[in-house]
């Protein structure tokens, strides 16, 4: 079985390098193996999104930027083969623009998106996380960094025990 790893980010602002939050959920023979998540110190305290994720300032000011939290969160990309996202290419630019605004090595690990996996197995539409994890009948306490990161893992393993191969969409 694939091993992989979900994850998803919170931004602060329209800035891809803004990310405030981020979740972490390595998947390794079809179970959950590791996890990671945490508050970010975005590179500018003006929060847009609160009113979607919950998150401010306050909450993200004491924490690690995001090289500061880079040696927590690598090696668990790099323990995957695949990172899967759901609304995938909104995730690798957010990582690719940390990686970028702070000199990282960026892990180039293939994207694969639940939300086309969503569409092509289940014709899942509209596509939203809420709406997918509605159908699979998957907990989710939606825009929290973990919840969507466990419901994204959900529904690759949901994909993958039906036969369908994560196809990466994207380096």
């Amino acid at each position: 079985m694939t091993r992989f790893a979900a994850i998803d980010f919170e931004t602060a602002d329209n800035g891809r390098d803004s990310a405030c939050s981020v979740a972490v959920v390595l998947v390794e023979d079809g179970r959950i193996a590791d996890q990671l998540t945490a508050l970010i110190r975005p590179p500018r305290p003006y929060f847009r999104f609160t009113h979607i994720h919950g998150l401010t300032w306050d909450d993200c000011r004491g924490e690690p930027d995001f090289a500061g939290l880079w040696p927590r969160m690598a090696p668990l990309l790099e323990r995957a083969d695949l990172l899967v996202a759901h609304n995938a290419p909104f995730d690798k630019g957010v990582l690719n623009a940390c990686c970028a605004a702070y000199g990282l090595r960026n892990p180039l690990k293939p994207f694969a998106c639940t939300v086309r996996i969503a569409r092509h197995v289940w014709n899942v539409y509209p596509t939203k996380l809420p709406d997918v994890c509605r159908h699979l009948n998957i907990a989710l306490k939606h825009h929290d960094a973990l919840s969507d990161a466990q419901a994204c893992a959900g529904i690759a393993l949901a994909a993958l025990r039906q036969g369908v191969a994560l196809e990466p969409f994207a380096r």
